[in-house]
């Protein structure tokens, strides 16, 4: 009977792998010791070390001095007392009592008593002036005086105003305010106006309307004529 041989045993195929992967390791080897370097070690004789031949160096013992001062001077000797006899007389003085008694009359001079002029604002706020401004017509106490004047004003104004004009100016519909601010001067005229509202033309016609208010007696304050302040609010309805 003739052995069977299994394919994948036969080597034959293979020889030229092997050949060429030889090649290579002989070649690997072969650079290797090319390239391969030794060095040479000298070792130097330094000779023995002697310990004993180096210079020895002696440092001194450094002592720290302390500088003297001198002593301070001795005081200076007290100079020489002469003691003098008292042989003089001297004159004593008398303090006199000041105090008085009862039974004695004091004399006292005339003392002059002098007055300062109490400070007073030049400008007061309406609402809280002692003596309000009386617009011409008004009559009454204080607070009456005050009453009639506000209704006067408001008065004047509802006259006076031109209120077609914030319609004119293509305002949003709604209430528009004005707010006017002026003084009544010391000697009753209308000055320093000024406004501020939605737009310049309102403003501009109520200083005008409130340039027109008569001159009024002026209001005092303990008992002097000052500046009063007065607030006055303009209501428009834009349609």
């Amino acid at each position: 009977m003739e052995a069977k041989k299994n394919p994948k045993a036969n080597l034959e195929k293979h020889n030229k792998q092997f050949m060429l992967l030889g090649l290579a390791l002989a070649l690997i080897v072969i650079y290797i010791g090319i390239e391969w370097k030794t060095f040479e070690r000298n070792i130097a004789d330094l000779g023995i070390a002697d310990i004993a031949a180096d210079e020895e160096i002696d440092i001194p013992i450094t002592e720290r001095i302390q500088e003297i001062k001198p002593p301070p001077p001795p005081p200076p000797a007290p100079e020489k007392i002469e003691v003098v006899e008292d042989e003089e007389d001297i004159e004593e003085t008398i303090l006199e009592s000041t105090e008085t008694d009862e039974t004695e009359a004091v004399e006292v001079e005339e003392i002059e008593e002098i007055v300062e002029d109490e400070e007073v604002v030049d400008d007061v706020p309406f609402a809280i002036i002692e003596n309000v401004p009386v617009y011409p017509g008004c009559k009454g106490n204080n607070e009456e005086k005050k009453k009639c004047m506000v209704d006067k004003i408001t008065k004047h104004v509802n006259r006076k105003y031109n209120t077609g004009l914030a319609g004119d100016l293509g305002l949003s519909p709604g209430k528009k305010r004005v707010y006017v601010q002026f003084k009544i001067s010391k000697t009753g005229d209308i000055v320093d106006v000024r406004a501020r509202g939605p737009h310049a033309r309102l403003e501009k016609e109520a200083i005008r309307v409130v340039e027109l208010l008569p001159k009024m007696e002026p209001g005092k304050q303990r008992g002097r004529p000052v500046g009063v302040k007065y607030t006055l609010p303009i209501t428009l309805l834009v349609e």
